[in-house]
């Protein structure tokens, strides 16, 4: 198995916990020395993309998210031990469940928004 900075497996459990804020600040420690990492970069904005939905910042989340799609392509099918191709369904799902015609509700309304599907991410040999 390869070896990869701690905050990359510290991702994984972030994630998969659903504290995509912490997951922002574990890939972006390691995008910071690695600025050329689009891969890293495209993890970081689907993390910030959720959670950027999950508070009510629509078009903030399609952003981030059609970002994430455009810089994690280079990296299919398979990058750091992360099969893409159980990625990429979800970022295209969310991208189709995000309403095109809102940019942003308040707080108290996000419970309105379509629920988006849950992705967990793990590392395969």
């Amino acid at each position: 198995m390869n070896e990869y900075p701690w905050e990359y497996y510290e991702f994984f459990i972030k994630f998969n916990e659903g504290d995509y804020y912490t997951c922002h600040d574990l890939l972006e420690e390691m995008w910071m020395t690695e600025k050329d990492n689009l891969f890293l970069k495209g993890l970081l904005q689907m993390s910030v993309a959720i959670y950027h939905y999950e508070y009510g910042n629509v078009k903030g989340a399609r952003v981030m998210m059609q970002t994430a799609h455009d810089y994690l392509q280079g990296y299919r099918p398979k990058f750091w031990d992360l099969d893409l191709e159980k990625v990429f369904p979800f970022i295209e799902q969310c991208l189709s469940l995000f309403p095109k015609e809102i940019d942003k509700v308040p707080f108290e309304k996000v419970n309105d928004l379509p629920i988006l599907p849950r992705l967990f991410v793990y590392l395969e040999d």
